[in-house]
């Protein structure tokens, strides 16, 4: 059949407007809306028949009049969205059934594919959104929109859907004793009490730590960005006790419901600094996108550390290189240590040490070095060093036959993620770079 003889019998189930006439027809002609092309079908018609084009004048029952709506839902969505700070969009309709019905219905009735051109909730989508990009001077986006508007035809409502947005920067932890997320105690399970009384444990505060680095840098971004909720993701983390030098650690804070995306990063910055008074600070601060959160997660770069250790003999400078060599490009093979089994599965994981140096006051024996490790991202160092009593193979403690204490860990380094870092798909592309 050609497409005026399937147009006779969509025409045919009046009253329906142009546009829900042309709709079945969407995928069979290009460059008109559905309106348009309603219209050329009737006045086609009209001219094939000899018969004058009267457009009907009586409520479509297809749509339900919701297709001379267009404008005035994009008022009502511009007005909802001029409220929030965005830069690209999406708009989403929901239904209703009788509409999703009377669609079917009407293909049915015709003889046309169920399938045949376009459906309303998808035309409805587009002429209001093109109308609101329009309104707001905003560019769509189907895969990731700042924000969604979503038009409820059956409620008349308009909900607005922000979606999270993103800084990335490092920290530096200068202080001891600082864990990177908030550390909820094990007794009380964060609440405080156990029993009906202040759990001892944590001294009824929840937490095992008064601070985290997540609780020095988060709460600014969110307040900066006027959110609801942000939540912190590193990439990895040191332990409590170990200091984290250097460049610092990559890190991204993901905040919901932002009604302000771009706040002045410099700013911000330097607040959160402040604030952290000397125990932590944070750098190279950017406006990120989503893929920076899972390139983070995902991060295996390789970590530098800086540990100051005890023997618990004297050990000779000899002994120690040798130890050294053969620790130096070893595979290391790591039980879960002790200290991290309570919340951790127990696994055997292999890692590499890239390299290795201790530096000594004298020429020896010494009872105690700065040894430099460089490894792959997930070697425990501290059993690397003392062994855990066998849980890690080879270590310096077992190499050496001696006991060694670990009594400052630091890390220095870590390596492998600048130039990713940097990458434009990862920032906003209207972040002017890490700041």
């Amino acid at each position: 059949m050609t497409i005026l003889e399937d147009a006779r019998g969509v025409i045919a189930q009046e009253p329906i407007c142009d546009a829900c006439v042309g709709r079945p027809f969407a995928d069979r002609s290009f460059g008109l809306t559905n309106a348009e092309r309603g219209k050329a079908l009737r006045v086609s018609l009209a001219l094939a028949d000899d018969e004058p084009y009267e457009p009907g004048e009586e409520t479509c029952w297809v749509c339900e009049g919701r297709c001379a709506e267009f404008e005035g839902w994009a008022n009502r969505a511009a007005n909802e969205l001029s409220r929030i700070e965005f830069a690209t969009y999406q708009v989403g309709t929901r239904v209703t059934p009788l509409i999703e019905e009377n669609e079917k219905l009407l293909r049915e009735d015709a003889g046309l594919d169920p399938e045949a051109g376009e459906l309303f909730k998808s035309e409805f989508n587009r002429e209001v959104g093109k109308r609101v990009g329009a309104k707001l001077d905003a560019e769509v986006d189907f895969e990731r929109p700042d924000v969604v508007a979503l038009l409820d035809l059956e409620s008349e409502r308009v909900d607005i859907q922000i979606n999270p947005a993103f800084v990335y920067g490092r920290y530096r932890k200068l202080e001891r004793g600082i864990p990177q997320t908030e550390w909820p105690c094990r007794e009380c399970g964060g609440s405080g009490y156990r029993d009906g009384e202040a759990c001892e444990y944590c001294d009824g505060a929840g937490y095992m730590y008064e601070d985290s680095v997540e609780e020095l840098v988060a709460p600014a971004i969110r307040e900066a960005m006027d959110g609801a909720d942000a939540t912190f993701h590193g990439a990895g983390r040191e332990d409590v006790d170990a200091r984290m030098l250097g460049e610092g650690r990559p890190f991204v804070v993901e905040v919901t419901n932002p009604r302000t995306r771009s706040p002045d990063v410099a700013a911000l910055r330097a607040e959160i600094n402040d604030r952290a008074d000397g125990r932590v600070e944070v750098r190279d601060f950017a406006l990120a996108t989503y893929e920076m959160v899972e390139r983070v997660k995902e991060l295996a770069a390789s970590k530098t550390y800086r540990a100051e250790v005890e023997f618990a003999e004297p050990v000779s400078a000899a002994d120690l290189d040798d130890a050294l060599d053969d620790l130096r490009g070893a595979t290391i093979h790591q039980d879960t240590p002790e200290r991290v089994s309570h919340r951790r599965a127990d696994l055997t994981r292999t890692r590499e040490v890239y390299g290795i140096d201790a530096e000594t006051a004298s020429d020896g024996p010494h009872r105690e070095a700065a040894i430099e490790v460089h490894g792959e991202g997930g070697l425990y160092i501290k059993e690397l060093l003392h062994g855990d009593g066998g849980r890690t193979e080879p270590s310096l403690a077992g190499l050496l036959e001696v006991g060694v204490e670990v009594r400052a860990l630091d890390v220095t380094g870590v390596e492998g993620e600048e130039e990713t870092f940097a990458d434009p798909a990862y920032l906003r592309e209207d972040a002017s770079g890490p700041e």
